[in-house]
C-alpha cells in the first residue's frame, strides 16, 4: 500500500467509472491536482462585488 505524503499513513484508493485517486481516511489528504494562483488580473474590490451583486440580482 502507498503511504499519505502528509502524515505516512497508509492511503485508500478511490474510483468512479474509469477515474481514480488515492485518499487519506487519517488526514483528508487527497491526490487532486489543484492550481493557487489566482485566475484574474486584479483582485475585485468589495465596492465592485457588491455592485456586481445588486445589479445581477436587481436585474438592470
Amino acid at each position: 500500500m502507498e503511504q499519505c505524503p502528509r502524515c505516512g499513513g497508509t492511503v485508500e484508493e478511490l474510483s468512479l467509472g474509469a477515474v481514480s485517486t488515492v485518499a487519506c481516511p487519517y488526514c483528508g489528504f487527497a491526490d487532486v491536482p489543484v492550481e493557487h494562483q489566482p485566475e484574474g488580473n486584479e483582485p475585485e474590490s468589495w465596492r465592485d462585488a457588491f455592485n456586481r451583486f445588486y445589479e445581477e440580482s436587481v436585474g438592470e
